[in-house]
């Protein structure tokens, strides 16, 4: 298994417990971004805490509401 694709593992298991602990939440929608998420964030993405204010670094905007937990 490669790294991202256990990221995502990682990530789904993250989002179930969230989901489970709140009693509220949309799992469908948030397992079917987690994907593209995680090679958007941890392989393309000029994203970092370390960047956070740099004006270089990439932006991302997840407008699918019902995908919040992910």
């Amino acid at each position: 298994m490669d790294a991202l694709t256990r990221k995502a593992y990682e990530l789904r298991k993250d989002i179930l417990e969230m989901v489970y602990r709140s009693k509220a939440g949309h799992i469908g929608g948030d397992l079917s971004v987690i994907d593209i998420l995680t090679v958007l964030y941890f392989d393309q993405m000029n994203v970092s805490p370390k960047n956070f204010h740099d004006p270089n670094r990439d932006r991302f905007l997840l407008s699918k509401g019902h995908c919040a937990d992910a």
